[in-house]
């Protein structure tokens, strides 16, 4: 993998619907219009991807759905509440692909670029819904050796 782009999804409902399951939360208007601000952004830049990886929530299948129609999102359960670790481990896999896309949710997401950029792990608030880190390697992944190239989030 040359290259990564994290993605948060984009604002979603509040939580405590009664009866609804966390997983079942719905992209807001707002949140529809970011992640269309996402799509814009990445096509305006010509970026493109060879994979996308997806946390099954329906707030990240739709952000996936509106910003990014390049590839079909292969949908990967270990994304929701997921470590850095199993983040790292997941992303580790990916090693056919050169550029992968992973949308997921925070504090997994910002947590991760902390580590691939700066090699620690720690609670790290900055990522906010549906913002972009786009990160670069040089060689194989590894804590601290990514370049963040870019970090993108829609205008409010």
């Amino acid at each position: 993998m040359r290259e990564l782009i994290l993605l948060r999804h984009a604002e979603a409902d509040a939580h405590g619907k009664e009866g609804k399951d966390d997983r079942e939360r719905k992209l807001t208007e707002h949140g529809r219009n970011e992640a269309r601000a996402a799509g814009q952004w990445l096509s305006e830049h010509k970026i493109s991807y060879d994979r996308v990886l997806c946390s099954p929530a329906e707030r990240t299948r739709e952000t996936a759905a509106l910003a990014l129609g390049q590839v079909e999102p292969v949908y990967e359960d270990t994304i929701y509440d997921a470590t850095v670790g199993d983040l790292y481990d997941l992303l580790d896999k990916q090693g056919d692909a050169e550029r992968v896309v992973l949308v997921g949710h925070n504090p997994g997401i910002e947590q991760l670029v902390a580590f691939l950029v700066e090699g620690r792990s720690e609670d790290y608030r900055g990522m906010p819904p549906a913002g972009m880190a786009r990160l670069a390697f040089t060689g194989k992944l590894e804590p601290g050796k990514a370049t963040l190239e870019t970090f993108w989030s829609p205008p409010n």
